[in-house]
């Protein structure tokens, strides 16, 4: 007898490895298309460096030669043609550094970040920088306005029918909290109200002053002196004993400087003028997050060195502005060459220029080389008035305050108006908007005088202090540039 034949039983494949290797295979799809996506958004903005782009604006054509360090070197047969070129390429690498200057210097940086820049659009919008500019483009030469507008073609070639994100990574970035945000065209003015960014990294002086004046009322002005000395001048002559600074036009007001005023106070009645100009400095200090902090280590050196010394028989010059960090660079490198040298076409010179503005602002010809420091001028006064409703007191009469309002626009919110008041010494700068809504007074009471100083009013709270400053002056700085650039000989330079 034999045993039924049992059937083996079924092998049960197993299903998981199969699964693990499709979910490997998507992922690594997902992974790469995700990479290519990312890497297409980040290169999509890069700027084109061969090839030939077609423009309108240019009365020839022009070449830009980048070298291995993507240092353009730009040709031109007219300065017109050269400086649409500048703007050209600054606008490839550098338009949303060049964009946010020109919010950061009109006061309108809310339009693009939100309410939380709207005290620093206020402070800005006080000082006025954009409105100066605007008053100084047509009182420049005719060179200057010339580099100016064909440099703002020239940006303003570069972002035609181009898309945002086209133009910079920052720009999508941006259009995940502000999408509707738009690019304007670039204007001369942008250019020149830039420069006055500059002139307040180097105002040099008014942080120490406050700092003075709250030391001195404090104690007194002998030992505010001990921490803060007079310059030396009987150990350290100045190098150079001739020239003059030219008088801008403003006529000493008969009102009080904070700093006299203080060093009037017993040191018991300094409350009210330390607080104030506590509140100047700390609204002052809203603009260290764009234009960079101006703190100690911020110096500035240039040395020249006599052929006699150097191993080559050539002169060197060595410059090193220290100017506050940032990133990007404020300098960017570049050299701008007329084909042919002339009257018409004056420029060959490379160096350091800034996105921005047309021209190199510190370099190079064939023939002689410049540089820039600063020598920490006093070129701010801060003053104290006494202010009457939309009046205040200059000569022992009161006399009506320039009043104006203006609307600072914000991304994703209701825009917000302010009231400016300005002085004949300049405007007030104890006022700020806060919080976005309500417009306050930083500061508070001036304090009654010590016995035997001048009197320099009661004691209340309608006192402001005032800015006057050089930048607020209009002027034709940029002339420089222009004439700087196309200096043939020394003596032209």
């Amino acid at each position: 007898m034999t045993s039924p034949t049992t059937a083996p039983a079924p092998v049960k494949r197993r299903r998981w490895p199969w699964v693990i290797g499709i979910i490997a295979i998507v992922l690594v799809l997902v992974l790469a298309t995700l990479s290519s996506f990312l890497q297409w958004t980040v290169k999509r903005s890069w700027p084109e460096t061969s090839g030939t782009v077609e423009v309108t604006g240019l009365a020839a054509p022009v070449d830009v030669v980048r070298d291995e360090l993507g240092i353009p070197t730009i040709y031109g047969d007219s300065l017109a043609d050269l400086m649409y070129a500048q703007g050209y390429v600054h606008a490839q690498d550098r338009f949303w550094e060049m964009d946010v200057r020109r919010h950061i210097t009109a006061g309108r940086l809310s339009e693009m970040f939100g309410k939380s820049q709207v005290p620093t659009d206020a402070f800005l919008r006080t000082l006025g920088w954009r409105r100066i500019a605007e008053q100084e483009v047509p009182m420049l030469n005719d060179t200057s306005r010339l580099m100016l507008e064909s440099y703002a073609a020239g940006v303003n070639a570069y972002l035609a029918d181009r898309p945002k994100a086209d133009i910079s990574l920052e720009y999508s970035v941006l259009g995940l909290t502000n999408p509707s945000y738009t690019i304007e065209q670039w204007t001369p003015a942008d250019s020149v109200a830039w420069l006055k960014a500059l002139a307040w990294d180097l105002r040099g002086n008014m942080t120490d002053e406050i700092y003075r004046v709250v030391l001195a009322a404090a104690t007194s002005v002998d030992q505010a002196e001990q921490v803060f000395p007079p310059y030396p001048y009987d150990r350290h002559r100045p190098i150079v004993e001739g020239g003059t600074v030219g008088n801008a036009g403003f006529q000493p007001a008969v009102t009080t400087t904070a700093a006299a005023a203080a060093m009037q106070v017993a040191p018991g009645e300094v409350e009210g003028i330390a607080e104030t100009l506590q509140g100047v400095l700390a609204a002052a200090n809203l603009l260290d997050r764009w234009l960079g902090p101006d703190g100690k280590g911020i110096g500035s050196n240039s040395w020249a060195v006599d052929g006699r010394y150097t191993s080559t028989g050539k002169p060197i010059l060595a410059n090193d502005p220290h100017l506050a960090p940032s990133m990007p660079s404020l300098w960017y490198q570049a050299n701008l060459r007329c084909r042919d040298v002339s009257p018409e076409c004056p420029v060959a010179v490379g160096g350091w220029t800034m996105a921005g503005l047309p021209g190199v602002f510190i370099g190079h010809t064939d023939r002689f080389a410049w540089g820039f420091t600063n020598t920490g001028p006093d070129v701010t006064d801060l003053v104290l008035t006494k202010v009457e409703g939309d009046a205040y007191e200059y000569d022992g009469e009161l006399v009506p305050l320039d009043v104006r309002t203006e609307r600072i626009d914000v991304a994703g919110g209701d825009p917000v108006d302010i009231t400016i008041r300005s002085t004949e010494s300049g405007p007030i700068i104890s006022e700020v908007l806060e919080a976005g809504e309500n417009y306050v007074t930083i500061g508070a009471e001036a304090p009654v005088p010590a016995p035997g100083y001048a009197d320099v009013g009661d004691p209340g709270s309608d006192y402001a202090v005032a800015l006057r400053w050089t930048a607020l002056q209009p002027g034709t700085t940029f002339d420089a540039f222009a004439l700087l650039n196309s200096a043939q000989d020394f003596t032209a330079f």
